[in-house]
């Protein structure tokens, strides 16, 4: 993730608002004020939907740090550690419904008042809520790619082939989830871990996401950036804002 957008013509920050009806009334004034507005969500806006986000309100990291690309492309112990916390995690946003906030967005978007929606997310719940064509800035966690020969697939699918191959691990612990679906395993459980691999071409398979140290697709960069060029302002919801994409 190591694209950043600017914004052009950004005014200075101003101060949270932190009692609800004043953010509320300071909410709609600035949507009157700006009628079409490019948004961009992050993780806040899934934990109402059961998917931890990976800060607290200091912006501190929650327990430990999301894998890197390359660890993952270089480490086959790196890949076991993905999988199989991932096998345990990924039940949990399988099963996540869209809250409020996606069908807010969603209703937003059908009034006409978003030039773009921009989502940090890989859960796909806007999808599910409703939204249409918006730009998913670091992938699907749904699918999965080769990255060898290329081939997409569905990651059910692959769940059930990690559950097949790996029935001694031990079920989702939720107070351990993150919000890409990765969820605590021990140690000794990786020695015997069966990482799946591409039924095609027996080559690696990833999660179609884009990992920490693995850069944002120039498309989705370039489609964001001419929005927000278009864009009366940029509306935030449920993100830090503290990674460079």
């Amino acid at each position: 993730m190591n694209e950043q957008l600017p914004i052009p013509g950004a005014p200075e920050a101003v101060a949270p608002v932190t009692d609800h009806h004043a953010a509320t009334m300071a909410l709609r004034q600035f949507l009157r004020a700006h009628p079409r507005v490019v948004l961009l969500t992050g993780a806040g806006c899934s934990t109402e939907s059961g998917i931890p986000d990976y800060r607290g309100p200091d912006g501190a990291w929650r327990q430990r740090r999301p894998i890197q690309y390359q660890d993952f492309v270089r480490s086959e112990q790196a890949r076991r550690r993905y999988w199989a916390r991932s096998m345990r995690g990924y039940p949990l946003m399988a099963r996540a419904e869209p809250n409020a906030t996606h069908r807010w967005v969603a209703a937003h978007e059908a009034r006409g008042g978003v030039e773009l929606l921009v989502t940090q997310n890989v859960d796909g719940l806007h999808a599910r809520a409703g939204s249409g064509a918006h730009v998913e800035l670091h992938g699907r966690i749904a699918d999965v790619v080769c990255l060898d020969c290329g081939a997409r697939g569905a990651r059910a699918d692959v769940q059930r082939r990690l559950e097949r191959s790996n029935p001694a691990l031990d079920g989702p612990r939720p107070e351990t989830i993150a919000p890409d679906g990765d969820a605590h395993v021990e140690d000794a459980a990786l020695e015997t871990f069966v990482v799946p691999d591409c039924e095609r071409c027996g080559g690696m398979l990833k999660p179609d996401v884009v990992f920490f140290g693995e850069s944002v697709p120039r498309e989705r960069v370039d489609r964001t950036r001419a929005a927000l060029q278009r864009a009366d302002a940029l509306l935030v919801l449920g993100s830090s804002l503290m990674v460079f994409s």
